[in-house]
C-alpha cells in the first residue's frame, strides 16, 4: 500500500534468489564445538541502485549506495553449557543521491531543504552502527541476548535494502525433537535498514499518538517438517498495548516426476487489538491461497489473497514480517478489505545451459470499497479512509532477473534488476500514487573464514 517496499512473499522469490542469507538468528550449527573451532566471519558487499519514478508531478528520487555488512559468529565453549558471542558491523556509503533526489529509503532521510522543491533533504555520505549478542546452547536450547538477525512470520527483519535490520531483545530456540523447530522472544528496539540508531519497536501502517510508543514485542511459534514436501508453521505473537497477531501456513510440494511438481499453500494471520490499543479497534482476518506448478524449468504460480476487517492488514515497521503471497516489490495488498489476485510465471536459464540464471514476471491486482474503511479518531488508520473509494482498484506487474556466479573467484557474486509498475484508479489516490521502481542490486558476500 505505501511505496518503498518489498514484500514478504516476494520474500520466496527473495529468499531463493539471495546470495546472503544473514537474517535468520538461528543458524548456528551445534555439530561444530569449541569456541573458535566454530567461529566464522562472513563480509557482504552490496552495491544498490534505486529510481523511484513518481508520476504524480513531484520529484523523483534517486539513490546509489554501498553497503559492507560484516557478521562474526563463534562457536561455543566446550561443556554441557556452552557460551559465545555474535557480532556485526555496517557501513553504507552514498554513491549519489543529492540534490533533493533522496527518499528511495536505502538511504538515511533528512529534513526538506527550504531551498530546494523536494520532498526529503539530502541523504548523508555515509552512515554505520554496530551490534552484538551474547548465546548460550545448553542441549538442544540456544539463547541469544542482544542484537539479532530475525526471520519469521511476525517478526522479520528487512533485508531488501543496502544494510539489513537488527532487532535488540532476546530469542530462544530449540530443536529437541526432530523436525521440529521452536522459536520464542522478545524485542524493545529495532535499527531500520537506512538508520544508525536504534528506535523502539513500531508498525509498518499505523500512526501512533504523539508521544505513545509500544514498550516490546513477544513472540512463540513452532515449524514442523517432518513429512517430505510438507512445512507448517504455527506463531502467536503480541505488540504490547497494539495487538495480537496469530499465524498460521501449510506449503506441500507435490513431486510427480523428475520434470512435474505441484506446489499448493496457505497462509493467515489473525489480527486483534489489544491493552491500550494505541492504534484503535483492530479485527482483521488476512490470509492468501496459493497454487504453483512446475514443468522442467518453468513455474506457473496463480494466488489470491483477502483482507476481511476495516483496517489494513499491518506488521512490523519496515521488516519483511507478511508472509503472504501478493505482497510485491512496491504493494502489499492489503488495504481494508482488499482482494486481489496475482499470476506469476517464473524460469530457470539452467534449461538454456545457463546455471544461475533465474527469472520471474508477476501481474497483480487487487480491489477494495474504502469508504467502509474505519473514520474512528481514535484510530492509527483513519487515513485509509476515502470518501470516492467505493470502487478503489490497483495493479502491479513485476520483472525480476538475477544472475548468481556459480564458480571461480567470483562464485556467489549476484546481480539482480527489478522493475515495479504499479497504478491506481481514482479511488485508489488518497492511499497511493501511480509509479514505476527500478533497482540494480549488485551482491557479493564472502566467506572470510
Amino acid at each position: 500500500m505505501i511505496p518503498f517496499k518489498c514484500g514478504a512473499l516476494s520474500m520466496a522469490l527473495t529468499a531463493a534468489m539471495s546470495a546472503n542469507a544473514y537474517a535468520d538468528n538461528n543458524s548456528t550449527d551445534t555439530s561444530k564445538d569449541g569456541f573458535v573451532e566454530g567461529s566464522g566471519f562472513n563480509l557482504d558487499l552490496k552495491n544498490y541502485y534505486f529510481n523511484h519514478d513518481r508520476h504524480d508531478g513531484k520529484q523523483d528520487s534517486k539513490e546509489w549506495g554501498q553497503g559492507f555488512i560484516g557478521v562474526f559468529e563463534s562457536g561455543f565453549t566446550h561443556g554441557p553449557v556452552g557460551f559465545g558471542i555474535d557480532a556485526n558491523a555496517m557501513l553504507g556509503l552514498k554513491l549519489d543521491g543529492g540534490g533533493g533526489s533522496g527518499g528511495t529509503s536505502i538511504l538515511p532521510t533528512t529534513a526538506p531543504n527550504p531551498n530546494k522543491d523536494n520532498l526529503y533533504g539530502d541523504a548523508p555520505d555515509s552512515f554505520s552502527s554496530a551490534g552484538g549478542a551474547l548465546k548460550m546452547r545448553a542441549f538442544d536450547t540456544v539463547l541469544k541476548v542482544g542484537d539479532l538477525f530475525l526471520n519469521n512470520p511476525v517478526i522479520a527483519g528487512g533485508a531488501t535494502r543496502l544494510l539489513p535490520m537488527t532487532f535488540r531483545g532476546f530469542s530462544l530456540t530449540n530443536t529437541s525433537v526432530d523436525h521440529l523447530k521452536l522459536d520464542a522472544g522478545q524485542v524493545s528496539f529495532d535499527k531500520l535498514f537506512n538508520q544508525s540508531g536504534d528506535g523502539r519497536i513500531g508498525t509498518y501502517y499505523g500512526t501512533l499518538p504523539d508521544n505513545r510508543q509500544s514498550k516490546h514485542m513477544d513472540w512463540a511459534g513452532a515449524t514442523y517438517t517432518a513429512i517430505p514436501g510438507l512445512t507448517s508453521s504455527l506463531y502467536a505473537s503480541q505488540l504490547k498495548d497494539i495487538w495480537n497477531q496469530a499465524y498460521y501456513d501449510l506449503d506441500y510440494t507435490w513431486v510427480l516426476n523428475s520434470l512435474v511438481s505441484i506446489n499448493p499453500g496457505f497462509h493467515y494471520y489473525h489480527t486483534q487489538d489489544s491493552g491500550q490499543a494505541l492504534l484503535g479497534n483492530i479485527d482483521n482476518n488476512t490470509y492468501s491461497l496459493h497454487l504453483g506448478v512446475t514443468v522442467g524449468n518453468q513455474t506457473l504460480t496463480t494466488s489470491m489473497q483477502k483482507v476481511n476487517g476495516n483496517t489494513p492488514f499491518d506488521y512490523i515497521q519496515d521488516g519483511d514480517s507478511i508472509f503472504l503471497d501478493n505482497s510485491q516489490q512496491y504493494s502489499d495488498f492489503n488495504a481494508p478489505g482488499e482482494k486481489s489476485w496475482k499470476l506469476q510465471y517464473g524460469y530457470d536459464f539452467v534449461g538454456w545451459g545457463a546455471p544461475g540464471l533465474t527469472s520471474a514476471v508477476s501481474y497483480t491486482r487487487g480491489t477494495m470499497d474504502l469508504t467502509k474503511a474505519t473514520t474512528a479518531s481514535d484510530s492509527g488508520y483513519s487515513s485509509y479512509y476515502n470518501a470516492d473509494g467505493s470502487d478503489a482498484k490497483h495493479w502491479e506487474r513485476d520483472v525480476d532477473l538475477k544472475y548468481v556466479v556459480q564458480s571461480g573467484k567470483a562464485k556467489n557474486l549476484g546481480v539482480r534488476l527489478r522493475w515495479a509498475t504499479d497504478r491506481g484508479g481514482d479511488g485508489y489516490q488518497t492511499v497511493d500514487h501511480n509509479i514505476d521502481e527500478y533497482r540494480v542490486i549488485v551482491d557479493y558476500p564472502i566467506n572470510v573464514f
